[in-house]
C-alpha cells in the first residue's frame, strides 16, 4: 500500500488527506473515501488494516482529516457536524478530478459515531456516491446524547445547554467543555482501553459547548429516508457507545439494496479487532457489488423493496 499526503480546498480552507493506492496502478481506481469518526484523525492506526485490505483489493483510499483537525487548515477547537459533511462532498469532487480514479466508481466508508453517520448522510445526499458502508453509526444526534445520561443529568444538561444559549447572545462567548467528557460520555471500556491513544493528544482538549447544537440537529436517519444507495451497515449487539438501535433505524430507512451486520459478544471498542477478519471481508463483498464503473450492468436481487 502507497500512501501520499494530498490536499484540496473546501469552503476556501486547505483539506489535507492521505491518499492510498495499491503498490501497483494501472488505469483507473474506483476510490473510497473516509472521513473519521468522533475527534478521530486521518492517521489513527485504526484505519491501516481496513485500508490495507481495500487497496489490495485493487481500490483507492481518501481518509481525510476535517477542517480545525490534524493537518487541515480552519479554526482549532470547534466542532462542525455540518462542516465535516461539505468536507466530504468536496472530497468526492477532488476525487472526480484525478486522472487515476474512476469518477462513477466512488464509495465510502466510515466508523464510528458520527463517522458512520457522515457515511450515510454522503450516500443519502450525494449522487456520485455509488456504495457506502457504516460501521458503529450514529443515526440521530440528540439520542445518542441522551442515551449517554441517566435522565435526571439529561434534563440538568438541557438546562445548562439552555443558559449558554442565553448568555451567548448577551455576551458573544461560549463555555468551552470536554467534548469526550461533556458531550459525548466516555465509557469505562473506553477510557481503560486506550483506543486512538496515537492520536488522542492531537486532538483539542475543549471546544464550545455551543457546537453540541449542531449534534442535536444530526440526523443521518433524516436524510437516509427513501435511500437508494446500497448501504451495508455494521453494528454490536450490546453497544454502549453508538446503540445498534441507530443502525437499526437506518436500515429500516433506507428502500435501495441493504445489509445489516450485528457482531455478537463483543464490545464498541473490542469488535475492531474481535472480528475485523470476519468483517473486512464482507465491506470487501458489498462494494465488489455495488461500486460499479461506466458501462456496467447491475442487477440487484438481495433484499428487493
Amino acid at each position: 500500500m502507497l500512501t501520499h499526503l494530498v490536499e484540496y480546498y473546501s469552503e476556501g480552507e486547505l483539506v489535507r488527506a492521505n491518499w492510498r493506492t495499491p503498490d501497483r496502478v494501472t488505469g483507473r481506481l474506483p476510490a473510497i473515501i473516509q472521513g473519521p469518526g468522533w475527534f478521530g484523525l486521518k492517521d489513527a492506526n485504526l484505519h491501516d488494516r481496513y485500508h490495507e485490505a481495500f487497496t489490495a483489493a485493487g481500490y483507492g483510499v481518501l481518509c481525510i482529516d476535517y477542517r480545525g483537525f490534524g493537518d487541515s487548515a480552519g479554526p482549532r477547537g470547534r466542532l462542525s457536524v455540518n462542516g465535516q459533511f461539505e468536507d466530504l462532498v468536496n472530497g468526492v469532487t477532488y476525487l472526480t478530478t484525478r486522472d487515476d480514479v474512476e469518477p462513477e466508481a466512488i464509495g465510502a466508508f466510515g466508523t464510528g459515531g458520527t463517522g458512520g453517520g457522515n457515511a450515510v448522510l454522503l450516500g443519502a445526499i450525494d449522487a456520485r456516491v455509488r456504495a457506502v458502508v457504516s460501521q458503529f453509526p450514529v443515526a440521530d444526534g440528540t439520542d445518542w446524547l441522551r442515551r449517554m445520561r441517566p435522565e435526571h443529568e439529561w434534563l440538568s444538561y438541557l438546562e445548562q445547554l439552555d443558559a449558554d444559549r442565553r448568555e451567548r447572545v448577551v455576551t458573544g462567548t461560549s463555555r468551552l467543555v470536554s467534548p469526550r467528557e461533556e458531550v459525548m460520555v466516555q465509557t469505562p471500556e473506553r477510557r481503560r482501553s486506550g483506543f486512538k491513544s496515537d492520536v488522542d493528544k492531537k486532538v483539542t482538549p475543549t471546544i464550545p459547548l455551543s457546537d453540541v447544537d449542531g449534534v442535536l440537529r444530526y440526523r443521518p436517519v433524516a436524510a437516509a429516508h427513501g435511500m437508494r444507495t446500497p448501504l451495508m451497515l455494521i453494528g454490536v449487539e450490546t453497544d454502549a457507545t453508538t446503540p445498534i438501535e441507530h443502525a437499526r433505524a437506518l436500515y429500516d430507512a433506507v428502500r435501495g439494496p441493504r445489509r445489516l451486520l450485528i457482531q455478537r459478544h463483543t464490545s464498541h471498542y473490542a469488535a475492531y479487532d474481535q472480528y475485523a477478519a470476519q468483517v473486512i471481508p464482507q465491506i470487501l463483498d458489498w462494494f465488489a457489488a455495488h461500486l460499479r464503473g461506466p458501462g456496467d450492468f447491475v442487477v440487484v436481487s438481495e433484499d428487493p423493496r
